[in-house]
């Protein structure tokens, strides 16, 4: 690793150090580091850093491991475990290393290739970021190179790389599964949210190299390329240090600096991941005018460095996010929401804030909207679009609904029966960020009613999504507050023109500050156009959640909610003796094999039919919700489960899929579709060739299968003549020869492929595969044991046998020709 404005020279501490990497023990290792740490100056220090930083977070390609903070977990190895997070506490060794070199201003290069897609496309375009995090660090590529880095100070450099940590491949070893929640990383992610947005106090100030004195906060650069920015509009916090001198820096400052610095590290690596679409739709008016002009203007003059085949043009975004990567977003969410929800209450007034707020104070106030709502909003739409529709899809669920629950991260004093009451009403207060995030309850909430029409809710992980969504948005009061915020975007506007809504809110402000000229009368109406606009832009078709057509959608996934309960039900009373209903001559093995049988199992096998029962219970409160946040007519409702409940067949069964007659023949209709997906309907599809050439079963003696083919066989075509003559006479030995060698045993439905069927009858023949079948062999070995208790032989028995067939044979002759009238 290069380091900023030149190469590094030859240390023999970093040698030594390198050296210790192959001969020492973790512990030993992470020991002589705090030594070093604490003995040697900040020049020696300075060039180990880069490599220390490698060695801890692993290579930025992925060809470095590292400590592998992800999968080091306190079962597998205790000692690095806790090791590491000692080393790398907040306010461990490796932290008091940062502050240390943050002290003497030392400038590290990180790639802008390794940056997020959109990030590194604008810059690759010459067009400055919003995000205060990349102003004044962008340096120019080097003579005859092609490649940006950003020059970050250490606190800086050591957050991008915990950061992007996150965000690279990771193979885990097989059989082992561990909780995202126990991984040294996952704790230490909480450790730095705790440390640096403390929910009660201020930030701990930083280690100083020098006895009383501070840690400066990074003084302002000079641009090193001409950029084109988003907005003229500065960081609001920033303003409290952007004109500081390093010698009287204000601490509280200093304070924000830090905080701020590790929000935009997180949020701009985990969460800035999304189209070309998207994120030229963000863009306001005024940033595509500058970089229109910034791109002309270039254009007019000889180029300075050749175009990047990942410009903005070619860009498109392939990332697709993990469980865990989501696991460790919601993390930062929920402490958001409790750090912002801990402000003094004397300090929620916004007409005050401005004189006594402390920077952490306002900090809280803003946090929210400024840093997360718009990344979030994107990051979750493209999760809802392309996480696959499998139970994994319950940490995205999760996030979501950790987002859109504000008042369950407000630390609560009072009794805990109160606050369990609390949970189930949603104080009024919380009206304001319901209005001003509302497409997180209405857009995603719509989006994820589409996901559920597409998913099998007999499946128990994904009905209890559905009852987790369905809870959470019938809680008293919050249909109201969001039916309250669409009325308030639907309400026509007197006063504003129409194109200024994305001039208010750019995604730099956040949503906070409106123009003080409105009257009071269209204020709360234009925070929430605003919202609106500056997440879905100008031309967004907005689909009301309360509307025909997303209540049409409610009323489907009610019917599929019925049919998901009528499957489990009858599941759940489905017995595992299930044999006892086969006849008595199939344990004997002599009845016909059922070769057309299919498998109807499913996950509820596994999960066993207590789950079963609780996933009706899921799915008949989830349906009582969904009537509480929409007031569904009861009478209506009772009239689609009537409709599921008469698609069932008589033995309960499905019908077949819903179908159309064509000139090709039959055809799915989308409904048909639809329910053979979600395993609600299917054709009872049969093998309609030779029995006996069917694959072999699991059931079977493959050996015996293929040795009895060849003897009916041969069997069959020497006594073809003698066979057909039986089947030919018309007395009762012709009909029994007729039934047991001509005619199937059973009789079933075929599915509707073609509308004709073979007229030709069969050619009479045996059938011997029977007796390949392990449960024949297991009856035949235990009636000859039985047999030689008896005092019985072998020829004996195989009398008794060949009697009691040849009777079971003449009864069911004689039934099937009594039953023969009534079938016609």
């Amino acid at each position: 690793m290069l380091l900023a404005g030149g190469s590094p020279q030859p240390s023999f501490l970093l040698g030594s150090l390198k050296a210790d990497c192959v001969t020492k023990p973790f512990l030993q290792r992470c020991q002589d580091l705090v030594r070093v740490i604490e003995d040697f100056p900040a020049k020696e220090l300075h060039a180990i850093f880069p490599w220390l930083i490698e060695t801890v977070f692993g290579s930025l390609d992925g060809s470095i491991l590292g400590w592998n903070l992800r999968g080091l977990h306190e079962r597998i190895n205790p000692l690095e475990f806790h090791t590491a997070l000692e080393f790398l506490d907040p306010s461990g060794a490796m932290m008091k290393l940062v502050y240390k070199l943050q002290a003497e201003e030392y400038k590290y290069d990180f790639p802008v290739s390794f940056l997020p897609g959109p990030v590194r496309a604008s810059i690759q375009e010459r067009v400055l970021p919003e995000c205060p995090l990349y102003h004044n660090k962008i340096q120019f590529p080097a003579s005859g190179g092609v490649s940006f880095n950003l020059a970050l100070n250490s606190f800086e450099y050591f957050m991008f790389h915990f950061a992007f940590c996150l965000l690279k491949q990771r193979n885990y070893p097989q059989g082992l599964h561990f909780s995202t929640a126990d991984s040294a990383y996952y704790i230490l992610v909480d450790k730095y949210l705790k440390w640096f947005l403390p929910v009660e106090g201020n930030v701990p100030p930083p280690h100083s190299p020098n006895t009383g004195g501070t840690v400066p906060s990074p003084a302002p650069r000079s641009p090193s390329l001409s950029f084109t920015s988003y907005g003229s509009h500065t960081s609001l916090l920033k303003r409290h240090i952007s004109h500081q001198h390093l010698v009287n820096a204000d601490p509280a400052a200093q304070e924000i600096w830090r905080t701020e610095t590790l929000l935009q590290v997180f949020v701009e690596i985990w969460l800035h991941h999304y189209s070309l679409e998207m994120y030229q739709k963000m863009q306001s008016p005024n940033a595509k005018l500058e970089a229109l002009h910034n791109r002309l203007s270039v254009s007019s003059a000889p180029p300075i460095y050749p175009a990047l085949p990942g410009s903005l043009h070619s860009y498109q975004e392939l990332f697709q996010p993990t469980e865990e990567h989501v696991l460790v977003v919601r993390l930062l969410v929920k402490h958001l929401h409790t750090f912002s929800n801990s402000i003094r209450p004397e300090q929620v007034s916004p007409s005050t804030h401005s004189h006594t707020a402390s920077p952490l104070e306002e900090l809280k106030r803003v946090v929210v909207p400024r840093f997360i709502q718009q990344k979030l909003y994107i990051f979750l739409q493209h999760c809802f679009g392309h996480w696959p529709l499998d139970a994994s899809f319950r940490a995205v669920l999760e996030m979501w609904l950790s987002y859109v629950q504000p008042w369950r991260y407000v630390l609560e004093r009072s009794s805990p029966v109160s606050g369990e009451m609390q949970n189930r009403n949603v104080p009024e207060k919380w009206s304001t960020f319901v209005q001003e995030n509302l497409l997180f309850y209405t857009k995603l909430f719509l989006r994820f009613l589409s996901r559920a029409l597409r998913t099998d809710l007999v499946n128990p992980k994904n009905a209890l999504m559905v009852f987790r969504a369905a809870k959470v948005f019938s809680q008293l009061n919050l249909p109201e507050m969001i039916l309250n915020g669409e009325q308030l975007f639907l309400k026509p506007e007197h006063v504003i023109p129409h194109r200024q809504h994305r001039l208010l809110l750019t995604p730099n402000l956040g949503g906070s500050f409106l123009s003080s000229w409105q009257p009071p009368i269209t204020d709360t109406s234009l925070k929430v156009k605003s919202h609106v606009f500056s997440l879905e832009g100008q031309d967004c078709q907005y689909m009301q959640m309360f509307g025909p057509e997303a209540r049409n959608l409610v009323l489907r996934l009610a019917q599929m909610i019925s049919q998901a309960k009528q499957t489990a039900k009858s599941i759940s009373n489905h017995s595992p003796d299930s044999s006892a209903n086969q006849s008595f001559l199939s344990w004997f093995g002599l009845g016909s094999p059922d070769f057309n049988g299919s498998y109807n199992g499913s996950d509820l096998d596994e999960a066993g039919y207590d789950t079963i029962r609780k996933t009706d219970e899921h799915l008949e409160k989830a349906l009582d919700y969904f009537c509480q946040i929409f007031r569904l007519n009861p009478t209506q409702l009772g009239q689609l489960t009537a409709n599921v409940d008469s698609s069932q067949d008589d033995d309960g069964k499905n019908k077949l899929p819903d179908c159309i007659q064509s000139e090709d023949g039959v055809v799915l209709t989308s409904l048909g579709r639809y329910q053979i997906i979600n395993g609600l309907r299917k054709f009872d599809i049969e093998y309609q060739g030779d029995p006996e050439l069917q694959p072999i079963r699991s059931y079977e003696n493959a050996m015996l299968v293929r040795y009895l083919y060849r003897l009916s066989s041969v069997i069959n075509k020497r006594f073809a003549n003698s066979m057909g003559a039986l089947c030919a006479r018309k007395d009762f030995l012709g009909k029994l020869c007729r039934h047991h060698l001509t005619s199937s045993s059973r009789k079933c439905k075929k599915s509707p492929i073609t509308s004709v069927s073979p007229s030709e009858p069969a050619a009479p023949h045996i059938r011997l595969r029977f007796l390949a079948s392990y449960r024949t062999l297991a009856f035949l070995f235990i009636f000859y044991i039985l047999g030689s208790l008896l005092s019985l032989g072998p020829l004996i028995c195989t009398f008794l046998l060949l009697i009691g067939c040849m009777f079971y044979a003449i009864v069911q002759t004689l039934l099937s020709e009594e039953q023969k009238p009534h079938n016609n």
